[in-house]
């Protein structure tokens, strides 16, 4: 029987205040991130423009942490929470502002033309600027809070930590579909954006408090030249490099979850897609099957692991060639409920999430036992790197591969009102998924290789 000096302290106040601000941040982000691509496209920004922009924000919001993280060192968590927060209520609001207050209509279907002005174009870029910088910074605070406060028990921390992420992913498509359907437009995923970011503020106003003085000095500061030449330090690694070009693959696949999957069931399948029910399948599997993937395969050798990951994220998109060739095609009705492309559109984010189990946490491990001793950390503070990379690639990349690929020979199929969607020629659309696949299976094989080399060229 244990003694009740030997029982686990719980973990502090901060602790929990910290995921309640991580919950809330990540269901503003969760809530519009399903629809951007088609908002975008309905705002008249064309076939290129929605994709590219969208990959833009992800990129700063994966990239930037390697600064803001410095900046939020020398200012303390709190302002630094306080300053990410107020950018996140400006940038929803600023996304939303050429509907709500610009004079812009949303088009019924995302139109392939480019027919928005500067009025539209710079509250949007404006937008994206302001988004991305201010989720660069609640990363690193809150991730630093969590590693500040595990009392010990950092695994248990980090795992409640991740947790929170997919819950907050959960509950922002929950409360976006619901205020979306309700009101019968768009562009409210914005105020819901925009109001769980305000939550996030007033967590942080009222609760968070800074980790003691004391804590703080035991973290070296660096500053913003001290993590320039570290990132070049870490970049003249060709070791790394090779690693981030290949584990990259990964991310580009990833990133067409919102990306090519908004655009190919909006534009094909169905006229007004539930794109953020659809999504909630990734939280939805890692929340129910993280801990048995954990059990199951946690003592995999990382290599592996990633591998498995990649070649799973890369056989989720083959599986889209079934409704292409069914009978009734992708729009027949599955089950009663929703069209049969819509339905496995939805089996392709629940592979894309048992993917992510295998490979996504492994990355740091990997990339640990790719640093040299004495400086894992430095290059941990780049493993974000990969994502930045392959969404950076995977808009534009991705916006090319379904315009140009698979809508090759489509026809448009009238509907009542007006309203029309495309009808795909089944080669074109089933090579375009062909084509990701066997990108996904490549990056597979490249790692594969990779870690191969790596074992003939020790360092």
């Amino acid at each position: 029987m244990n003694s009740p000096a030997s029982k686990p302290k719980p973990f502090p106040a901060t602790y929990w205040t910290a995921n309640t601000i991580e919950l809330f941040e990540r269901a503003a982000y969760y809530s519009m991130a399903s629809f951007v691509v088609i908002y975008l496209g309905q705002l008249g920004l064309g076939d290129y423009w929605p994709s590219t922009l969208n990959s833009v924000l992800w990129f700063l919001v994966y990239f930037l942490p390697v600064l803001s993280g410095t900046v939020a060192d020398q200012i303390g968590f709190r302002k630094g929470l306080l300053l990410a927060t107020v950018l996140l209520i400006l940038g929803y609001f600023m996304m939303g502002f050429p509907v709500w207050f610009g004079g812009q209509v949303l088009a019924p279907e995302v139109s392939s033309q480019v027919t928005a002005g500067a009025g539209t174009l710079v509250p949007v870029m404006l937008a994206i600027l302001l988004i991305g910088i201010g989720g660069s910074f609640v990363k690193p605070c809150i991730a630093g809070s969590v590693q500040r406060f595990h009392m010990g028990r950092a695994t248990l921390a980090f795992a409640i930590f991740y947790m929170v992420i997919n819950i907050g992913s959960i509950f922002g498509r929950l409360a976006a579909f619901f205020v979306r359907t309700e009101l019968k437009k768009l562009q409210a995923i914005f105020a819901v954006a925009m109001g769980a970011s305000f939550l996030a503020f007033l967590v942080v106003f009222f609760f968070y408090r800074n980790p003691k003085e004391e804590a703080e000095a035991k973290k070296p500061r660096r500053s913003i030249l001290e993590i320039l030449l570290g990132m070049v330090r870490v970049l003249r690694s060709g070791r790394f490099v090779m690693f981030l070009l290949v584990s990259s693959g990964f991310f580009f696949i990833y990133n067409q979850v919102y990306n090519v999957l908004p655009l190919y069931v909006k534009k094909s399948v169905e006229l007004s897609p539930a794109m953020d029910i659809y999504t909630m399948a990734n939280p939805i599997v890692i929340v129910c099957c993280q801990l048995l993937i954990t059990r199951l395969f946690g003592k995999l050798p990382p290599i592996k692991s990633i591998i498995i990951g990649t070649v799973i994220i890369g056989l989720s998109m083959v599986i889209n060639l079934y409704p292409i060739f069914a009978s009734g095609g992708v729009r027949t009705q599955a089950l009663g409920l929703i069209p049969l492309g819509s339905l496995f559109i939805v089996l392709t984010v629940a592979m894309i999430a048992f993917g992510e189990l295998f490979a996504s946490s492994r990355l740091y491990e990997y990339i640990g036992s790719l640093a040299p001793k004495g400086q894992e950390g430095l290059f941990l503070g780049y493993a974000n790197l990969p994502m930045a990379i392959g969404s950076l690639v995977g808009g534009p990349v991705g916006a090319w591969l379904f315009n140009e690929i698979m809508c090759r020979g489509a026809e448009k199929i009238m509907l009542a009102d007006g309203k029309w969607l495309l009808k795909l020629n089944p080669k074109a659309a089933a090579t375009g998924w062909i084509i990701l696949t066997a990108f996904g299976l490549l990056s597979a094989a490249s790692m594969f290789a990779y870690n191969a080399w790596l074992k003939r060229h020790p360092a």
